[in-house]
């Protein structure tokens, strides 16, 4: 750490300094010189190495300002990529790096890297996984290709025999574990050098030759395979970086996909503009031009009249206000002065929370009982199993889980998912959710108090449903008319819309039978959805709102 901050640093001090990474500082072994820090920030994988770490504090300590240069000289290197990969894991990256001795602490520097890359921001190993290799043992060009199960085989690390892909899923601990990627998969990645001599069977495991690293090597090939180009040229610039800073030179290697080449690393800058009126406003500091220049540039960013260079190992900067939190960091929250509240305040509950209560509690009188869900779902669950067609779907761009994957844009697929998963629960059930719900129309994106009932029984039927409405609308004191409304998630001549002051804030019914047997729902289902939110705003203008 020292070594490369460039400067002597305490255990006491570099607790202090950890929190400029986002990290918690947790112990110091003196026996070994360790030092611990704990970082919770995924969207900053550069700094799980101490190469990154140091790279960082070089800025908060004026030891360095801005982007830190390095050199990759044009390698005479390629990786043939064919075309039976692009279909099974198809993108991959790659760089030699020459002229320093590996010494055993470096080598677990970099092992631990790559452990928590792949791991990490690499979904375990899913979206991004990488391969180091000893050089030397490598006749370039190296190809990646995808191959039937049964017909390559090696050693893998850490055995003595012979296996081939598909037993390495059943026999291997790391095939055994990551076994989970490859599901569905007719053939398998497989990355071989010229003679063919196999490096690895990403993303499972390397071969036991040439797929191992070890002390004394002073020449590496490293590699990375995934589904994802943006994630794995990060990491090969998070990689070149902290090898560059090793001491290592760094050579390029050519990507011959079948239909384009890229060379990599690739380092390229991407900028972005802020404001000192954001700054101003975001942190409520006075700052001149050469002082934001200079904490931007501490903060590892370049500098150019407030156009921010972004360096090439940070992906996670998609706002001016990313900037602007990082230049606070510098700056030191701890040096932004309090200052005293200029007005007073007493919060209070939305008028319309009293008539959600309201509506929430005459659902409990007449007998249905109330649930909560999560406000994220899927399409699949929206729409799909619904028989409806997409109202308006906000969408997670980079979701962790395809069944969390959209927010819900309104809730009786919920409730007859809840009413799927209870079909052992004793009959009648019934069930209503009271909910926030989001829809999106064109550029616009609203959010809705909605209420959902719905009763499962073998007499439910529209009849129940209307009267249920009836109810409610009576007890609240609101006009309402009936119409006769055609949904396919509802069954034809069975459904009908709830009108107040001339526009539709609900719909009612009994549940089409095709609905229920995608869901698997053997019982009748009638339902209703009330938009409450344009209950309360119709109901309102209509001059009826009255103290509950």
């Amino acid at each position: 750490m020292n070594r490369l901050v460039g400067k002597s640093i305490t255990p006491e001090s570099l607790a202090e300094l950890a929190h400029y990474c986002k990290g918690d500082f947790s112990g110091y072994d003196k026996s070994t010189d360790e030092v611990s820090i704990e970082l919770d920030d995924t969207n900053l994988p550069y700094l799980w190495s101490v190469e990154g770490i140091a790279r960082l504090l070089r800025g908060v300590l004026r030891i360095q300002k801005g982007i830190p240069k390095i050199k990759i000289i044009n390698g005479n290197y390629e990786v043939r990529v064919d075309k039976t990969a692009v279909g099974v894991r198809p993108y991959i990256a790659a760089f030699v790096a020459k002229g320093r001795k590996i010494d055993d602490t470096l080598l677990k520097q970099l092992v631990q890297l790559q452990e928590k890359f792949c791991d990490g921001y690499g979904r375990k190993r899913q979206k991004a996984s990488i391969g180091l290799y000893s050089y030397k043992r490598i006749k370039f060009p190296v190809h990646y290709k995808a191959v039937e199960p049964s017909s390559a085989s090696f050693v893998p690390l850490g055995m003595q025999k012979k296996l081939s892909l598909a037993q390495i899923l059943e026999e291997h601990p790391k095939g055994r574990e990551y076994k989970w990627i490859l599901d569905g998969l007719k053939k398998y990645p497989l990355l071989v050098d010229d003679k063919g001599d196999v490096l690895s069977f990403p993303p499972i495991i390397n071969s036991d030759f040439i797929g191992k690293l070890e002390t004394g090597d002073s020449d590496i090939f490293f590699e990375i395979t995934g589904t994802d180009e943006q994630a794995i040229m990060l990491a090969t610039n998070i990689f070149a970086y902290a090898l560059s800073e090793r001491g290592f030179e760094l050579f390029s290697v050519k990507i011959s996909y079948p239909e384009r080449n890229v060379s990599s690393p690739s380092p390229a800058t991407k900028k972005i503009r802020i404001s000192r009126k954001d700054v101003e406003g975001l942190l409520g500091l006075k700052l001149k031009e050469p002082e934001i220049r200079e904490l931007a540039e501490r903060a590892g960013f370049g500098f150019n009249n407030y156009t921010i260079t972004i360096p090439p190992y940070r992906e996670d900067i998609m706002h001016p206000f990313d900037v602007i939190e990082d230049i606070a960091i510098i700056y030191g929250f701890g040096n932004i002065l309090p200052q005293e509240l200029e007005s007073y305040t007493i919060g209070q509950k939305l008028p319309i929370v009293d008539f959600i209560d309201r509506i929430r509690e005459l659902a409990i009188g007449i007998g249905y009982q109330e649930v909560m869900s999560p406000i994220l779902s899927n399409k699949n669950t929206l729409y799909t199993k619904m028989n409806s067609p997409d109202t308006g779907t906000v969408e997670i761009e980079n979701p962790m889980s395809e069944l969390f994957s959209a927010i819900r844009s309104w809730l009786s697929p919920i409730l007859l998912e809840m009413l799927s998963k209870n079909k052992h629960v004793d009959f009648p059930q019934k069930v209503f959710e009271q909910g926030l719900v989001t829809v999106r129309s064109g550029n616009k994106i609203s959010d809705y108090e909605k209420m959902a009932l719905m009763s499962s029984h073998s007499t439910a039927d529209y009849t129940e449903s209307k009267q249920a409405v009836e109810l409610l609308m009576r007890q609240l004191g609101i006009k309402y008319s009936i119409t006769e409304k055609e949904h396919k998630s509802f069954i034809k001549g069975r459904s009908a819309s709830l009108i107040v002051a001339g526009r539709e804030v609900g719909i009612f019914g009994e549940i089409n039978p095709a609905v229920l047997s995608n869901w698997g729902i053997e019982m009748p289902v009638s339902a209703v959805e009330i938009n409450i939110s344009d209950l309360y705003e119709t109901d309102e203008k209509a001059g009826k709102r009255q103290k509950m």
